[in-house]
């Protein structure tokens, strides 16, 4: 079973979180706040982001590296990792 099955709902959570989140951008938007007020909500969700990006990042080097029942299996994720980070990085 996956990392990602077996923390699905807490996951999931996060990700509502991040919806909302966003959508209180848009009503922030919407309203005409001030830019300070909208950037903070930004930076909110820029960091809701990296911390569920890390934790899944982490569950996969535990459980798809770290744990690999094969050394390619090892090697098919640290690919899969690398693939994440130069898409990050660009």
């Amino acid at each position: 079973m996956s990392h990602t099955i077996r923390q699905q709902a807490k996951l999931l959570s996060r990700i509502r979180r991040l919806k909302g989140q966003m959508e209180a951008v848009e009503r922030a938007l919407e309203a005409e706040r001030p830019c300070g007020e909208v950037l903070q909500l930004l930076a909110s969700i820029r960091g809701a982001l990296m911390g569920l990006t890390g934790e899944v990042l982490e569950d996969h080097l535990h459980e798809h590296v770290l744990h690999a029942e094969t050394e390619e299996a090892r090697r098919q994720a640290v690919d899969e990792i690398a693939d994440v980070l130069k898409t990050y990085l660009r």
